[in-house]
């Protein structure tokens, strides 16, 4: 969901950026932008030799405003918030809503940033930002923006924390199929950082997530439960099928797929013990073929012994012997 946001208009998943970072990248910015000026004043100076003084002043005021205030904001415009030092620190400067700025939203930060920066030689850009609970200048909050760090240090993987055991399987014939992989995508990052968040945004955020999934399945959160750990024993479900699903198409690729060799009525029958090995691939499922001592076993992800995925064909009550598959356990070749 794109549009989840915390309480403090933060995207989720973005982290703010904080004062020494920025200051940091502010420097490296004025650093390129002053000697820009420099060179281009130097310049400016050996061509108006010969105009009078007002132009002269003209010109230098001009020079200012292009390269002072308008190169600023042409390159976070063009490079959608990164500047040299933002780019050199890791930062990006991004709407609340988290999507690029455009020229509007630069020329606010510009025109503030020369108040705010050169103006008072960055007194006031630094008593907003450490005020401030996600570190904006004054630029940023007329602006509408926020700066953010695009590289955030190595970590452990982020794990979605498993439900309550008391949980584990109770949504088992919940249906699924309806709901989307962005609100996956929110579920998991939700839970993978509800023990950074607020405790009130962390509810606001929970109950909007679990009033989207019970819209999609149509289920209510039970009572009782807290909708945390709903969510959480909603995404081991779905992780739960996944892993079954791909346990039974692992097996039937193994076995060459033999239920493509069969009559018309058997292949009606193997697809029915498919859907049913899909639905619970640890217990093997007979179809049910033509009537007849030749219907073939469909093989599931467990079908014959460890590591043997291929199917186990039927024999008659009592054959034994060293060549039968009940004392190898592996199918004789056709």
């Amino acid at each position: 969901m794109s549009g989840l946001v915390t309480g403090e208009a933060v995207v989720l998943g973005l982290q703010p950026a904080r004062l020494p970072s920025r200051a940091l990248a502010v420097a490296i910015d004025l650093a390129v932008v002053l000697a820009a000026f420099v060179t281009t004043t130097a310049g400016l100076a050996v061509v108006s030799v010969s105009l009078d003084e007002a132009a002269g002043a003209a010109l230098a005021v001009a020079s200012f405003l292009l390269v002072m205030v308008g190169g600023p904001i042409a390159v976070e415009t063009l490079s959608h918030g990164r500047s040299l030092g933002k780019l050199a620190c890791g930062l990006r400067v991004v709407r609340d809503d988290g999507g690029p700025i455009r020229f509007r939203h630069a020329l606010v930060r510009g025109a503030m940033g020369v108040v705010e920066v050169l103006g008072t030689l960055g007194v006031v850009a630094c008593v907003s930002s450490l005020v401030s609970a996600r570190g904006r200048r004054l630029g940023d909050v007329f602006a509408g923006t926020l700066v953010v760090r695009e590289r955030v240090p190595a970590g452990r993987a982020a794990v979605v924390p498993p439900p309550p055991p008391w949980l584990v399987g109770r949504f088992s014939q919940l249906d699924l199929s309806t709901v989307p992989d962005e609100l996956w995508l929110a579920v998991r990052q939700y839970l993978t950082r509800m023990r950074q968040l607020d405790p009130a945004v962390d509810r606001s955020i929970a109950d909007r997530l679990a009033a989207d999934l019970v819209a999609r399945t149509g289920v209510p959160v039970p009572p009782g439960v807290p909708t945390a750990a709903f969510l959480a024993a909603v995404v081991s479900e779905r992780q739960t099928r996944d892993v079954r699903r791909v346990r039974a198409t692992a097996g039937h690729q193994a076995s060459g797929h033999p239920t493509a060799y069969l009559p018309s009525g058997a292949q009606e029958g193997a697809q029915s013990g498919a859907r049913q090995a899909l639905a619970d691939p640890f217990r093997p499922h007979r179809p049910a073929g033509p009537t007849g001592p030749a219907a073939p076993v469909v093989p599931t992800a467990l079908t014959g012994p460890v590591g043997d995925n291929r199917p186990v064909p039927e024999r008659a009550p009592g054959t034994t012997g060293p060549g039968s598959s009940a004392a190898t356990g592996f199918a004789p070749p056709a």
